[in-house]
């Protein structure tokens, strides 16, 4: 039916009324051409950055509330994102008797002195871990089939949320804990075992002020710096604080600063936090989530964003300056790609046109302008959704790069070139059978002026909706 459907639109195209977008519209702040925030197409939470011979690894929990496994992106700049699918955590394989309902949940990944990768992800309110030879796997659980903390270990608590911390020694420490209902969070530490698949010694209770989830240590100058979220992540009430000590179980006091990171409603910033903090080209920066532009309350949709970590002359940390711009080096690095250059940004002649739209905010513009908080979305009525872009004149495009709404659902789809928009050559093609990943790679060299992409809407897959669509080719 796919195959037949793309016959059927080749040949009636002509009669199609294609429905012109301005490529300039921008009805609420977050939307600007080039930000680089969110740093990921789809909606993730609960980051976890690494970093292993020259290549970022980025985990993240799928939204909403979790999947049958983690999100998992690969880079080589921190701009350009592969979506790389693991073989483990699962919800099928990280189940015990005491397992609760919950999905999987925030990672944590550490490298060890040993060399290999440990992971360890809250999976039925209870901590699994996994180790790997590489950060891509294949993992495995080195406890089997049970968890490093079940779900029983503190009766009337979250044991999810897990983050791992090695010290300068080499000692590794292990902070987690929530609150049941949104209230009552708790934090526990332990030091792990040198196979970082054990405890030893006593789990201690280091909450510190107005802590509910989502613990992460960070060491600066001798100081020990216990950061964590408060609120409600389905709020705009989340936000990010922290505490210090002179040691990785405290006691923590909460300085002045906290908390460092909060909602502004006013530039559509809301609800950031469950971070990680990390060091990239000898600066701090914060990995976070906050909620997807619009933000309806109580919808999951939470998508990744970065930005720098400043410090005071005493060394506490600054107060987070949340941006939709991003770093600065993120700028213009996703519209380059190996030499090439893009042909579908806006400055180059480029427009786009779709055969619906979900409503304002929606239109097929937005897939044009290098923004992962922006996308063109299909009106939920049509049934034959398709996506179409002129680049203005005729062009040797040598790849092209889509980035769906969902990495890991289910799209039918084909990609078909044109030079006079009325003759159609089939260039790519897409089951609904399977995932379509992000990017949606297409290596097949071109001359064509237009381009577009047709849904096959009998196929049991997921809405028709486009984060950014790339066309590369050379410089003219």
């Amino acid at each position: 039916m796919f195959f037949r459907l793309c016959f059927l639109m080749s040949v009636v195209s002509a009669s199609f009324a294609l429905i012109p977008v301005p490529a300039t519209a921008e009805p609420v702040s977050g939307h600007a051409p080039g930000s680089g925030n969110p740093i990921t197409p789809g909606y993730f939470a609960d980051p976890s950055v690494l970093e292993h011979d020259g290549r970022y690894y980025l985990y993240a929990t799928l939204d909403p509330w979790g999947g049958d496994t983690l999100g998992c992106w690969e880079s080589t700049d921190f701009a350009n994102w592969t979506h790389r699918p693991l073989n483990w955590p699962t919800k099928a394989a990280c189940t015990s008797p005491t397992s609760a309902s919950s999905k999987v949940w925030a990672p944590s990944v550490v490298r060890a002195a040993d060399g290999r990768f440990h992971l360890f992800v809250s999976v039925g309110s209870e901590i699994w871990t996994g180790v790997a030879e590489h950060p891509l796997g294949p993992w495995r659980n080195p406890l089997g089939d049970r968890p490093l903390i079940p779900g029983n270990f503190r009766p009337g608590f979250h044991m999810i949320d897990a983050e791992v911390f090695v010290d300068d020694d080499g000692a590794a420490y292990l902070y987690w804990g929530s609150g049941w209902e949104w209230k009552n969070g708790r934090c526990w530490a332990a030091r792990l075992g040198p196979d970082l698949a054990s405890l030893v010694g006593e789990v201690r209770d280091v909450t510190p002020p107005r802590y509910f989830e989502a613990p992460f240590m960070w060491k600066r100058g001798g100081r020990y710096f216990l950061t964590y979220s408060d609120g409600r992540t389905d709020q705009d009430s989340y936000q990010v604080h922290y505490a210090v000590a002179d040691n990785p179980f405290g006691p923590f006091t909460e300085p002045a600063q906290s908390p460092i990171l909060v909602t502004d409603r006013a530039r559509n910033i809301i609800a950031p936090g469950h971070h990680a903090i990390f060091t990239r080209d000898g600066r701090d920066y914060i990995a976070y989530h906050r909620h997807a532009i619009p933000w309806e309350a109580g919808v999951l949709g939470r998508q990744l964003c970065i930005d720098e970590l400043s410090y005071t002359a005493d060394n506490f940390i600054e107060k987070v300056v949340p941006t939709h711009e991003g770093p600065g080096w993120l700028g213009g690095l996703r519209r380059r790609h190996e030499g090439l250059v893009d042909l579908a940004a806006p400055e180059a002649g480029a427009a786009a046109s779709a055969s619906s739209r979900q409503g304002d905010g929606f239109e097929a513009s937005r897939v044009l302008d290098d923004n992962y908080a922006t996308r063109w979305a299909a009106a939920e009525s049509d049934s034959a959704a398709w996506l179409r872009l002129d680049l203005g004149a005729e062009r040797r495009i040598e790849r092209q790069e889509l980035r769906l709404e969902y990495p890991w659902k289910h799209y039918g789809f084909g990609v078909e070139g044109s030079l006079d928009g009325v003759s159609w050559e089939l260039l790519a093609a897409q089951p609904a059978s399977r995932p379509a990943g992000s990017p949606f790679v297409i290596e097949r060299p071109v001359r064509a002026r237009h381009l577009r992409i047709v849904f096959d809407g009998d196929k049991a897959g997921a809405a028709p909706a486009v984060w950014a669509w790339s066309v590369f080719g050379r410089a003219r």
